[in-house]
């Protein structure tokens, strides 16, 4: 029972700082791993239970969704789906003490994504577009995401802004919609690996989603600076606690 409660509380919560700013999936994994799912099937498990979200986003964002950085909208749907899967396999063949290892990098990269983000974006804005980052830097996030989904929003509204988007809501939609297609093809490959804890999943599938509405209407009211100086807080402290784990 505290297990349950646990998941359910990180679940709640990360889908609510999803919902508002991102990095859900700095609650998710560390709390799967401290009810004792082993590191590679937490990953994935937390990526499936998360996965409700991207999908309502990019419904939410579907009027400003088109084809940008000088790519066809079938080339940017083509590169997400075949890089999502390879950072899948890619995570199929890397064992639970490998991935272990690499677990607190992750969760240290994906922090200062998260905490540097908003103003590279702003500067990647004042600069000339750099249309050939285009197809290899999308194709590279899409496998990152597929792998690890840490910091995977932050990293795209980056990426958007390098390539010479700029109109916001479009960047957002853009990036939502990648996230879900990566995510949505990266969890069948997982399914089929053999890498979800079926127990877990369901009780934090629904919990993030009932996160997701509660973060929705805090938005409106919540600082989004206070809420991204929480998510770094924590995302500084399960690095901390993931790299004492090591010793």
């Amino acid at each position: 029972m505290t297990d349950v409660l646990i998941l359910c509380a990180a679940a709640f919560l990360a889908g609510a700082l999803n919902a508002v700013a991102g990095g859900g999936s700095f609650l998710t994994l560390p709390a799967l791993v401290f009810t004792g799912v082993p590191p590679v099937v937490a990953n994935a498990t937390g990526t499936l239970a998360l996965l409700p979200g991207y999908l309502s986003g990019a419904w939410a964002y579907r009027d400003a969704i088109r084809a940008s950085a000088g790519m066809r909208m079938s080339q940017l749907i083509g590169l997400a789906l075949i890089g999502g899967i390879a950072g899948a396999v890619l995570l199929l063949f890397t064992s639970s003490d490998g991935f272990a290892r690499l677990v607190p990098w992750l969760l240290l990269a994906a922090t200062l994504l998260f905490m540097v983000g908003p103003a590279v974006s702003r500067r990647l804005a004042q600069r000339a577009p750099v249309p050939s980052a285009g197809r290899a830097g999308l194709f590279a996030i899409s496998v990152y995401g597929g792998y690890f989904n840490g910091g995977l929003g932050i990293l795209l509204m980056a990426f958007f802004g390098l390539v010479g988007e700029r109109n916001l809501q479009v960047s957002i939609g853009l990036k939502n919609l990648v996230s879900t297609l990566l995510t949505a093809v990266a969890v069948v490959v997982y399914i089929v690996g053999g890498l979800i804890d079926w127990s877990s999943v369901w009780v934090m599938a629904l919990s993030a989603t009932a996160g997701g509405y509660a973060g929705a209407r805090l938005a409106q009211r919540l600082p989004v600076a206070f809420v991204r100086g929480f998510v770094v807080l924590v995302g500084l402290g399960m690095t901390v606690v993931f790299f004492l784990r090591l010793r």
